[in-house]
């Protein structure tokens, strides 16, 4: 009888072990949707500002910075 134990015990290791990966799994998958959410906030942020500083610098007069004093005169 004890082979048999002894497969009991190994199946019930493999079940354990299959459930805390599962469980890893579920959380990865979670933390990825979270970053692809994140993600997408900043793309459109991004292209919010781009847009923003086209518009700012369309309305501009294009200036050298040479032209410009420098902050200690």
């Amino acid at each position: 009888m004890e082979p048999a134990n002894n497969i009991d015990q190994r199946l019930t290791e493999l079940e354990i072990k299959a459930s805390f990966t599962e469980d890893l799994l579920d959380q990865l998958d979670q933390i990825i949707a979270r970053q692809q959410k994140q993600m997408d906030a900043l793309a459109r942020q991004l292209a919010r500002l781009q847009e923003q500083s086209m518009q700012t610098s369309a309305g501009s007069v294009t200036r050298n910075p040479r032209d410009e004093l420098p902050p200690h005169y």
